[in-house]
Formats: structure tokens, C-alpha cells, sequence
């Protein structure tokens, strides 16, 4: 007989960290949580959907991970230290074994943040994850995207494209012609795609040093034009500036700019500073060394405007959107 719901709760149960700020957890209807004084909850939530946010053939591990990746992501672009998290499962099956490989995957980067599962539900149906986490910013602290002045630099976080460039490789997107790569590359490439590093540690210490922030999920540019619309303001990208990992360097310049500039999934931070503000953001590092780089400008206007060598450049779409026309695999 196969597991049931109760059994699958009880295996998540088991896989959870504790934290001395849960005072009830999973196994009631609701939790109880304290947030600490001074303290404001920071809230953020995503869905991933099989064959939309993640190919089909996707390892349980990688999707476990992921889930909670992107919704660190939004926390890290808030300036937010992660605390809690609750998880909604739909599954085809009640598969044990596919949960277990989910949870080793979802587990290890909450460990590594230092995140409780605090509650859920799980249900019958299409493959799909949701993921709400909670964090805290000091009263007042929180990044905005409301924060871009006339005058600030833009800065991006790591190296985007990559994830697109992983896409492109499994054919869930376009590439040039005859575009391929060597396994090592293909494997790196599959890497960001399947597990973004969500920017907890450069978005905590943006704090007093950026002004507006986001995460990039949708597109370097769509996601600027977010920062753009709220704040008011018009954003200059000088795509020639965009930092390229080494699995890009030898792809055609004007796909290699259309995957960092459109693509997504990347999960970097885009922020905007003022420039007295260089030496300090040109000196943080995350865990693994990825570093900020200057890539634009805020100007008095309004949306976003990309260039290269100079001259303006047109993209046909400036991101992904899920209700523009068919959905295609990501």
C-alpha cells in the first residue's frame, strides 16, 4: 500500500530544523511564530509549476532546492535574513521515494539558511510547489524598488545568462544554430538553471549602501522595468558592461546579450546606489565570490532603455511573462 497523506506529512516532519522562534510548529492547524522586536516580517511567495518554472526531467532534488531558491531570492532583494517557510505540495502520486529526493533538495538549502518549515498542505494533483517564506528587516530597512534616484549607478549581482544559455541548451528556447557546448560547460550551465544561489548574504549587506533592489527572475531588463515604473524613473543599461561566465565566452555576441539581457532565471540582485556608494559595493563578495558589477545609470524619464556600443538595441520581448501566448518550457 502506498504512502498516504499523513504518512507523507509525517516524512517532511521529520526532515525539518528547529528554530528557538518556532513556538508551534507543523502538526497543528496553524503556526505560532515570534518575530522579534525592532523587527519587521518580510513575506514572500512563490509557485513553481512542472514544464513552466522547471523542465520535466528535472531531478526531485533540483526542484526541491529550487523551490525554496527563488522565494530566498526575494528575500535577499529585501535586504531580509530568512527564518521560516511553509510548503504546498501537489502530486500526481503519493510517491515517497520522489519526496524523500525533494526534501534532501529542499532541506539542505534551508539548513543552509537556517530556515524552518513551519506548515503546508499536500494534495493530489499536477506537480506543482509553493513556497512562502518569511524573513526579517530591521524597522524601516527593507530594500525597495521604489528607492531608484536620478543619478544612482545600476549594479548587477554575479553573471547573467546562464540560465537562459541552459534552456537554449535543452531546447526549451531559442539558440543559434548548431549551438551546443562541452559536458563540463553543459553540466555548469545546468547547474544554474536547477539551482540558483539566492543572494541572502550580498542582500543583508546592502543594507545603508543600496537604495532599490530586486531579483532578477523574469529578465534583466523586464525586472529593471519594474524598479523603473515604481520609482518613477528612467534606467540606462550598458549592455557591453554585463559580466559573462566563461561557459558564455565563445556564444555569438548578440545571443549571448539577448539570453543575460531577456532571459531569467538567474535569481541575481539588480540594485541601484549612489555613486559614493562604488568603493563599498565594488568590494562586497558573496560565499562563493560572486562580486557586484557597475552595468548603468538612472536618468530623469521613465522605462528602460538597453545599449550596446553606444546605440540603442531592441529586444522583441524584454523578459518572460506567463500569459504572453503559449507557455513555453523554462
Amino acid at each position: 500500500m502506498g504512502a498516504g497523506e499523513f504518512d507523507l506529512i509525517e516524512r517532511i516532519r521529520r526532515r525539518i530544523i528547529a528554530r528557538d522562534d518556532v513556538v508551534l510548529g507543523i502538526g497543528d492547524d496553524a503556526a505560532l511564530l515570534a518575530v522579534p522586536p525592532g523587527m519587521q516580517l518580510v513575506v514572500a511567495m512563490d509557485t513553481l509549476n512542472a514544464g513552466v518554472h522547471f523542465p520535466l526531467d528535472t531531478r526531485p532534488a533540483d526542484i526541491g532546492w529550487k523551490a525554496l531558491a527563488v522565494n530566498l531570492s526575494d528575500l535577499a532583494a529585501m535586504g531580509a535574513t530568512p527564518a521560516w517557510c511553509t510548503l504546498s505540495l501537489s502530486l500526481p502520486a503519493a510517491d515517497a521515494d520522489w519526496l524523500d529526493a525533494f526534501l534532501d533538495g529542499f532541506g539542505a538549502l534551508a539548513s543552509l539558511h537556517g530556515v524552518a518549515l513551519v506548515g503546508g498542505d499536500t494534495t493530489r494533483g499536477p506537480l506543482s510547489i509553493s513556497v512562502t517564506a518569511h524573513g526579517f528587516v530591521a524597522t524601516g530597512a527593507a530594500l525597495r524598488r521604489d528607492g531608484a534616484r536620478i543619478g544612482h549607478d545600476v549594479w548587477i549581482s554575479g553573471t547573467p545568462g546562464d540560465a537562459a544559455a541552459a534552456l537554449a541548451l535543452l531546447r526549451h528556447a531559442p539558440a543559434p544554430p548548431a549551438f551546443a557546448a562541452d559536458a563540463a560547460a553543459r553540466e555548469a550551465l545546468r547547474a544554474r538553471l536547477d539551482r540558483p544561489q539566492p543572494r541572502v548574504g550580498l542582500g543583508r549587506a546592502l543594507g545603508g549602501i543600496a537604495h532599490a533592489a530586486i531579483d532578477i527572475s523574469d529578465g534583466l531588463l523586464a525586472d529593471l522595468g519594474h524598479v523603473a515604473r515604481a520609482s518613477g524613473v528612467h534606467i540606462d543599461v550598458d549592455l557591453d558592461a554585463l559580466p559573462a561566465s566563461p561557459h558564455l565566452a565563445n556564444v555569438a555576441r548578440d545571443w549571448r546579450l539577448r539570453w543575460q539581457a531577456t532571459g531569467g532565471d538567474d535569481y541575481e540582485l539588480a540594485i541601484t546606489a549612489p555613486a559614493a556608494a562604488r568603493a563599498a559595493i565594488g568590494a562586497l563578495t558573496d560565499d562563493d565570490g560572486t562580486r557586484f558589477t557597475r552595468i548603468g545609470r538612472v536618468a530623469a524619464g521613465a522605462g528602460v532603455v538597453a545599449r550596446c556600443d553606444g546605440e540603442r538595441i531592441e529586444f522583441d520581448r524584454l523578459g518572460y511573462q506567463h500569459f504572453a501566448g503559449a507557455a513555453p518550457q523554462r
